[in-house]
C-alpha cells in the first residue's frame, strides 16, 4: 500500500537570507567539483607520462565524484531558490538508487586503489603483471558490478515499504534514515539491515585500508630516501581521501534508526566538499599530475614548450 506519489523536502534551512547565500556557495562548490575532476580525467586520458595503473584508477574516481555529485548537489542548488521543495516518489527512489551506486562503486575503488599502491611499495618486481591492463580493467567492472548490487538491495527493500500519508522529509536529499521514520510499518529491523549493508560495510573496508596503509608504511623501510619519500607523498593523499569518505559514511549508517541535526552538514561534506577536494589532494601531492597538467594547460594556449 502506498498513498504517497511526492515527498516534501524541508532542505538545509527555511531563512531566505541564509537559502541564497547558500545557493551562490554550492553553486561555485559544484562548479568546481566538476571543473577540477574534469581537469584530471583530460589531464590523465591525454598524458603518455601518465599510463600507470595509479592514474587509470584515479581518472575513474574522479569520475565518480563528479556522478556522485551531480545526483545530489543539482537539486539541492535548484531547491534554495523555490519555496516548495518537493521530488516525486519515482525521483526519490532514483536518487536514493543513484547516491548508493556511485558511492558503492567509490568505495571499492578506493579498495583497489589501495591494493595497486601495495603491489607497487611492497611488490615491485611483480608490479607490471599484477596489475596489467586486463586485470586493470577487471577491478574497474567489479567495482562498477559491485557498486549496482550494494544499491539494488537497496532499493529492492525499501521501494517495498508502505507509504500512507507523512511525506515530509527533513533533509535536502532522499535517504534511507528519513524515509524509513515515514514508513508506515515497523522499520526496526530493517535499520539494523541498513547498518549492516551500508554502516559495517563501511567501518571493514575502512579498517581493511588503513591496515593496508599501514603495512605499506612498515615496507617503506627497505627503500631509499627518494623512494620513500614519493611513496609517501601517493599515500598521504589516499588515506586523506580515504579518511574523508568513510568517516561521514560511518557516522551516518553505522548506527540504530535515527536522525541528528547534524546529518545534514555531514551530508552537505560528503555531496559537495569531498568531490571538490579530491582533485586538490591528488594534484597538490603529485609533481608527475602537475607537470601533465602543466604540459596540457601550454598545449590548449598553443605553446608547444
Amino acid at each position: 500500500m502506498n498513498n504517497v506519489t511526492e515527498f516534501i523536502l524541508l532542505g538545509l534551512t527555511q531563512n531566505p537570507d541564509v537559502q541564497k547565500v547558500l545557493f551562490a556557495v554550492f553553486t561555485v562548490i559544484y562548479f568546481l567539483t566538476m571543473a577540477g575532476n574534469l581537469l584530471i580525467i583530460v589531464t590523465i586520458t591525454t598524458s603518455r607520462a601518465l599510463d600507470a595503473p595509479m592514474y587509470f584508477f584515479l581518472s575513474f574516481l574522479s569520475f565518480i565524484d563528479g556522478c556522485c555529485s551531480s545526483t545530489m548537489a543539482p537539486k539541492m542548488i535548484f531547491d534554495l531558490l523555490t519555496e516548495k521543495k518537493s521530488i516525486s516518489f519515482s525521483g526519490c527512489m532514483t536518487q536514493l538508487f543513484a547516491e548508493h551506486f556511485f558511492g558503492g562503486v567509490e568505495i571499492i575503488l578506493l579498495t583497489v586503489m589501495a591494493y595497486d599502491r601495495y603491489v607497487a611499495i611492497c611488490q615491485p618486481l611483480h608490479y607490471m603483471i599484477a596489475m596489467n591492463r586486463r586485470v586493470c580493467g577487471l577491478l574497474v567492472a567489479m567495482a562498477w558490478a559491485g557498486g549496482f548490487l550494494h544499491a539494488l538491495i537497496q532499493i529492492l527493500f525499501i521501494v517495498w515499504l508502505p507509504f500512507c500519508g507523512p511525506n515530509v522529509i527533513d533533509h535536502f536529499i532522499c535517504d534511507l534514515f528519513p524515509l524509513l521514520k515515514l514508513s508506515c510499518s515497523d522499520t526496526h529491523i530493517f535499520g539494523f539491515f541498513v547498518a549492516a549493508n551500508s554502516g559495517l560495510m563501511c567501518m571493514l573496508i575502512f579498517s581493511i585500508l588503513i591496515t593496508s596503509y599501514v603495512l605499506i608504511l612498515c615496507s617503506l623501510r627497505t627503500h631509499n630516501t627518494e623512494g620513500q619519500r614519493k611513496a609517501l607523498s601517493t599515500c598521504a593523499s589516499h588515506v586523506t581521501v580515504v579518511v574523508l569518505f568513510f568517516i561521514p559514511c560511518i557516522f551516518v549508517y553505522l548506527r540504530p534508526m535515527i536522525t541528528f541535526p547534524i546529518d545534514k552538514a555531514v551530508a552537505v561534506f560528503y555531496t559537495m566538499v569531498t568531490p571538490m577536494l579530491n582533485p586538490l589532494i591528488y594534484t597538490l601531492r603529485n609533481s608527475e599530475v602537475k607537470n601533465a597538467m602543466r604540459k596540457l594547460w601550454s598545449q590548449i594556449l598553443g605553446n608547444p614548450g
